[in-house]
């Protein structure tokens, strides 16, 4: 199966809720970092100031990233504390069969101690 690379503009105090949302579809790594809206610009020459926001970067299964980008759409709707933005970039490669199944949440590929 393919992967993908799922990336979320959202809300700085909505990214715990919004990376619990996308772990539950088989997101097994992800990492949030610190990030600016598309309308700071905007804002900073009108002297408003933005929330602040957070990108997640998340590794997700391509099977599973078109139910997850449209349950993110629904979310964003919810209301004004809810809105952000997703979209998902393809993974051509994955070096090593061990990473490779942890990214895919795939547990055959996991090899156990005796």
């Amino acid at each position: 199966m393919k992967l993908e690379l799922l990336l979320a503009v959202v809300h700085n105090d909505k990214a715990a809720y919004y990376s619990s949302l996308i772990q539950s579809h088989q997101a097994n790594l992800q990492l949030t970092v610190p990030a600016k809206g598309t309308t700071h610009m905007i804002l900073n020459v009108l002297g408003l100031t933005e929330k602040p926001k957070s990108l997640v970067l998340s590794v997700v299964r391509a099977d599973k990233a078109a139910s997850l980008i449209d349950l993110l759409d629904q979310t964003f709707r919810k209301g004004k504390n809810y809105k952000g933005i997703a979209f998902t970039v393809p993974m051509t490669s994955v070096i090593g069969t061990l990473v490779y199944g942890f990214l895919a949440n795939d547990k055959r590929t996991v090899k156990e101690e005796a």
